[in-house]
């Protein structure tokens, strides 16, 4: 691995106490959930891997992940919330019930006050899938001709959260 100068505050050895440590998920609040599973499974390609509704408090909560070409998901409930567990780069969507139409606006951290800024998808051709985004009218925030870095795209989901779409890298 190359050797990187050491930032202040980083521990220069992994604590053996968090070893198998897993970073699952990150979970977004969205107001209307089809329009939302809609752009990140039919856009985007992620598939639903697991739900869960909870009537009595009004929310939902979906999770989504991007698959290997046949990967399976495990039917059993508790051996799919293990396989769930075990998975990197999860995506849980959170629908508080009613929010599609009652005029919810979740912030999506890029307008003041800062704070979350976006998710990335590593794409294996970026002008083609941005070409993609234009026709399907998805909203961008910066396309690949603009501002400096041209290699890179900003486009926004329905809750206005940024995804920022970059190129995978070539394998020789």
């Amino acid at each position: 691995m190359p050797h990187i100068a050491t930032p202040p505050g980083v521990h220069p050895t992994r604590e053996p106490a968090t070893q198998g440590f897993v970073f699952n998920h990150v979970m977004l609040r969205v107001a209307d959930i089809r329009a939302s599973l809609d752009f990140y499974t039919r856009v985007l390609g992620f598939s639903l891997v697991d739900e869960r509704h909870f009537e009595e408090a009004k929310f939902s909560l979906y999770f989504l992940a991007i698959l290997d070409e046949g990967e399976t998901i495990p039917e059993d409930p508790a051996e799919r919330r293990d396989w769930l567990a075990r998975q990197k780069s999860v995506l849980e969507l959170t629908h508080n019930h009613g929010s599609e139409t009652d005029g919810t606006v979740y912030h999506d951290g890029n307008s003041e006050p800062r704070g979350f800024g976006h998710l990335a998808i590593a794409v294996p051709d970026i002008h083609a899938a941005c070409a993609r985004f234009e026709e399907l009218g998805v909203p961008f925030q910066k396309r690949l001709t603009d501002g400096r870095m041209k290699s890179i795209a900003f486009i926004k989901d329905p809750d206005g959260y940024w995804v920022e779409i970059i190129q995978l890298t070539k394998v020789a």
